[in-house]
């Protein structure tokens, strides 16, 4: 395996920009005491990693294991754990595949769906206040310029191991 660095092209200034926020976003979201406020505020006993997969069924249609994964960027084995975890928490439950009767989907029960609600509801109350003085328009171009973004990031995702590497200066 070559260890060649590929070269890349530079970030234009609003993209650096764009990455910096993300990341001090990513950083205060997902900050242990932040998670564990969270949670106390939704009475939900979850750990990130079960919060991030109940978020993730909740929208969308049951789906199985490989898949919760491969939309997470997780290992499959990674996934049967958290979901074993919600399973016997009664947050969710394994129903076969109408597509494959060998397989099974995971689904949220009823307990899940009002889990996920009051985490939702927890975290929209936090993020109502924070941004209690903006525009209603302003708001509704960033939540469709996010969705935007999250999309093109999906969509340019890059197989795990053929990353470009940053070039050496």
């Amino acid at each position: 395996m070559s260890t060649e660095r590929l070269p890349t092209a530079s970030a234009s200034p609003e993209v650096t920009e764009i990455e910096r926020a993300l990341n001090r976003i990513t950083y205060l979201s997902t900050r242990a005491r932040q998670h564990e406020r969270l949670m106390a505020l939704a009475g939900v006993p979850l750990d990130r990693a079960a919060v991030a997969l109940l978020r993730q069924i909740a929208d969308s249609e049951p789906l199985r294991p490989g898949e919760l994964a491969a939309r997470l960027g997780v290992e499959a084995s990674h996934v049967t754990r958290t979901v074993q975890q919600l399973q016997r928490s009664g947050y969710v439950t394994r129903v076969p595949d109408p597509d494959d009767g060998r397989a099974q989907r995971i689904e949220l029960t009823d307990a899940g769906r009002r889990a996920i609600g009051r985490i939702r509801e927890a975290g929209s109350r936090g993020m109502q206040m924070a941004l209690a003085d903006w525009d209603p328009e302003d708001l509704r171009r960033l939540a469709t310029l996010f969705h935007r973004m999250v999309d093109d990031f999906l969509a340019h995702a890059v197989e795990e191991g053929t990353e470009q590497r940053l070039p050496t200066a």
